[in-house]
């Protein structure tokens, strides 16, 4: 029998009596609520006393619980994700379950509570991104058509984007002021969009520099240089200069005079590049390919470094600091890249497990399983389970803690529907 703490008549709280009174309900809401024994609880909420004083009792139940309520690692909200995001504070969360709908979460405790579905688009929702300053998200979709939502009242209200793109959106950012977004394209063209004051709405320039689908973009810090992704093998980088919404740019690796349109370089690859991502300072582009390389390119010196990897292609980046970058894909799981000195190398697999090691049956019964696991399915053997916390290939990685350009935990989502938080 587990003992329990309880209340003595010298007014403290002893671990073998913490059954008596109101402390019941309190040791079962605990349990309930954080999934642990009973032990295990006291042990954190007094931090290894056999006996505590009853006038420390809020506050060490306010400690404990703040360690213990974050978060789950793994979060299965949906049956599929198809892209993610954060808002500033990280307490809310909006996602595509792979249809037309956003659904907005709010983070309390362990646990994701589902808040309002924004309910616009015709067809598949792309991309998401939310505006740290403003408080506004940008969605785009399959329908070829964006919009920003304002929350008002506690209601998030729709402003339809005129985009005049014929193919599907299939990404949207937010620019660094927030004043504009970009929306790539199947239409070979990335929409860039501003708010007209005069007429009250939201309108597009676009950017035609490009073979094939765009696949992803990424602002630079200035507010004004974009980079994108395409399935013609490129990465390109070119100027989103809006008169009257850009003020004059400062000097960058591709010099100050940033005309609306310009191309200022073209990085090839060995395969269609499924994201791209610049540094915190703009110093250094990253983007993966379908070749499954990761290449890191120095803005200035115009120097690539070119990352090999033993393991299938990654499919988005996110910098979460001047020398980390992390990835995931149809790996299935993140990867660190980071930069020691002026070298950048492959780093560590965020989801390393060790395999689960199997009770093997020997002899006659051996043989009788491998007969019918082979006239069932075709094959020798059938493994159910991936050995990861992702069960299919992850499509969004997002910074979910400290700040931008210094993150201390990744976030990601997969066609497995799961969200899972990483440390780093």
């Amino acid at each position: 029998m587990i003992a329990s703490p309880g209340f003595r008549r010298d007014n403290t709280l002893e671990f073998d009596r913490f059954h008596i009174d109101g402390a019941a309900a309190l040791a079962k809401l605990l349990v309930a609520r954080i999934g642990q024994p009973l032990p295990q609880i006291w042990q954190l909420v007094s931090g290894g006393s056999s006996r505590i004083p009853m006038s420390t009792l809020p506050e060490r139940l306010a400690t404990a619980g703040a360690g213990v309520l974050a978060p789950r690692e793994v979060n299965q909200l949906h049956q599929k994700i198809s892209c993610h995001a954060w808002n500033a504070d990280f307490s809310k969360l909006a996602v595509c379950p792979n249809d037309t709908t956003v659904v907005i979460y709010a983070k309390k405790g362990n646990d994701f509570v589902q808040e309002q579905v924004l309910e616009e688009h015709d067809q598949l929702v792309t991309g998401i991104d939310w505006a740290p300053k403003s408080d506004r998200i940008v969605t785009c979709g399959q329908d070829r058509n964006a919009y920003v939502w304002r929350n008002e009242n506690g209601t998030w209200k729709p402003t339809l984007v005129i985009l005049r793109i014929n193919r599907a959106a299939t990404d949207v950012k937010w620019s660094p002021n927030e004043d504009k977004f970009a929306v790539a394209s199947g239409a070979k063209l990335v929409a860039i969009c501003y708010f007209e004051k005069d007429n009250d709405w939201w309108v597009s320039k676009h950017l035609k520099r490009h073979e094939s689908t765009v696949l992803k973009v990424d602002w630079h810090p200035n507010n004004v240089l974009l980079a994108t992704a395409s399935a013609d093998n490129l990465t390109r980088v070119v100027s989103a200069f809006i008169r009257g919404v850009d003020k004059k740019p400062g000097d960058t690796a591709y010099g100050n005079r940033l005309p609306f349109g310009e191309l200022f370089a073209e990085y090839p690859s060995n395969g269609w590049v499924h994201a791209v991502k610049w540094s915190p300072s703009g110093n250094f582009l990253a983007f993966c390919s379908h070749d499954s390389t990761v290449t890191i390119m120095d803005t200035y010196s115009g120097q690539p470094v070119v990352l090999k990897l033993r393991e299938l292609p990654l499919c988005d980046l996110v910098f979460v600091n001047e020398n980390t970058l992390v990835g995931a894909g149809h790996n299935n799981f993140p990867r660190t890249f980071v930069k020691s000195g002026d070298e950048w190398s492959v780093g560590k697999n965020l989801d390393e497990q060790k395999a689960a090691t199997a009770q093997k049956t020997t002899g006659t019964r051996a043989a009788f399983e491998k007969f019918k696991t082979t006239d069932t399915t075709g094959v020798a053997t059938v493994q159910s389970k991936l050995n990861t916390k992702h069960q299919n290939y992850v499509n969004s990685i997002q910074g979910c803690a400290g700040s931008s350009g210094n993150f201390s935990k990744v976030s990601t989502t997969g066609l497995d529907g799961k969200l899972v938080l990483w440390d780093l």
